[in-house]
């Protein structure tokens, strides 16, 4: 690929570090740029400033120009404020998947380009399989650490552009080659939490910008059995930190969220893992988006996943008085409204949608 110039977005990560060595060693032209996405708080640590340190320790490395974008404004508008508006409502959002089409779809794109960039790549866990000039999303060689699920809301027309360097690696070999390669993050600890804003206590973080308060658990029958500490802080299927003690009567099994009622301040528990009342048959979703701009005639027999790493379920997905239904062959767990659905074909992500609701 001489004289191709590839930019490739700089986490501070080692898949990012690897992604930028490959691109390198296939012969184009590498840029790289680090997207500063949060604005942190005086006083708090700032782990942008030890990611970009990273990212430039390895891009010297790797004799790179490092470009650095603030993004923070376009993520709070498109990003953090619907995460936000979502909890209020009493869901479960994933802020990876909207931040993956607004930010490192599109802001990070459109600012690629403006420094001459012909593609852009990330080090996401993902394919794009051309097939007859169409390009598709693909599940990655390591299944375990596939993030596909995350770019279902990113189109055809981004991934045209688009480069996953990691697609056919899996997490031991990208380490391996950073470790071989003397790269600073070889041994980095992956980033987890909310997307660019890193791992903190959800009930402070929400609470800096959400108020909530405590209210009652209740059990099956409607009896009064604990109390927590704000029902948006929970999610469907939720066994840790409800700090349910032993209850006059009930079972010696773990206790786990099967539903919560915003507008009351509770959420209701029920016993054992497999508890009907967690179980679900299928799911409403609203937004539904297709990837690839192909006329999908419903109903259409394909596979769902319901959350990262979730084992796809076959599934059946229909239109019903004009809302998108998908039917599952056997029934799911613990289903989050808020979370996405995820339709798949033979390992293509077809594209998918918002849970609205479960039946």
């Amino acid at each position: 690929m001489q004289n191709k110039t590839v930019v490739v977005g700089m986490s501070g990560g080692v898949d990012s570090s690897v992604s930028a060595y490959l691109l390198k060693q296939q012969g184009y032209d590498v840029k790289a740029l680090f997207m500063q996405n949060w604005q942190s708080e005086p006083g708090e640590i700032c782990t942008s400033e030890i990611d970009f340190n990273d990212a430039s320790e390895v891009c010297d490395k790797l004799s790179i120009p490092l470009h650095k974008a603030n993004f923070s404004d376009e993520y709070w508008e498109r990003v953090f404020s619907n995460f936000l508006s979502e909890h209020e409502k009493g869901r479960t959002p994933n802020p990876d998947i909207l931040c993956n089409r607004e930010i490192k779809f599109k802001s990070f794109l459109e600012y690629a380009f403006k420094i001459g960039a012909d593609f852009i790549a990330t080090g996401h866990y993902a394919k794009i399989i051309d097939k007859d000039g169409v390009k598709f999303l693909s599940r990655a060689k390591d299944v375990f650490k596939d993030q596909t699920y995350f770019l279902h809301e990113v189109n055809e027309t981004e991934f045209n552009k688009c480069i996953f360097p990691l697609a056919d690696l899996s997490k031991t070999e990208v380490r391996d080659i950073a470790l071989r390669e003397g790269l600073i993050t070889a041994d980095k600890k992956d980033s987890v939490g909310i997307c660019f804003v890193g791992e903190r206590n959800l009930k402070d973080f929400l609470n800096r910008f959400i108020d909530f308060s405590k209210g009652p658990i209740k059990d099956e029958s409607g009896a009064i059995i604990g109390e927590h500490h704000g029902s948006i802080l929970y999610t469907e299927g939720q066994r840790q930190g409800l700090q349910i003690g032993g209850v006059k009567g009930a079972d010696e099994l773990p206790w786990y969220v099967f539903k919560k009622d915003i507008k009351k301040n509770e959420i209701h528990v029920c016993q054992g893992v497999n508890n009907h009342l967690l179980m679900n048959d299928g799911l409403f979703v609203e937004s539904l988006n297709w990837i690839n701009k192909i006329d999908y005639q419903l109903p259409l027999t394909c596979d769902i996943q319901v959350r990262h790493q979730h084992t796809p379920v076959k599934c059946i997905v229909d239109e019903q008085s004009n809302r998108i239904v998908i039917k599952f062959d056997k029934q799911i767990r613990a289903i989050a409204p808020g979370q996405s659905a995820v339709l798949y074909k033979d390992n293509i992500c077809l594209g998918g949608g918002i849970i609205e609701e479960t039946f």
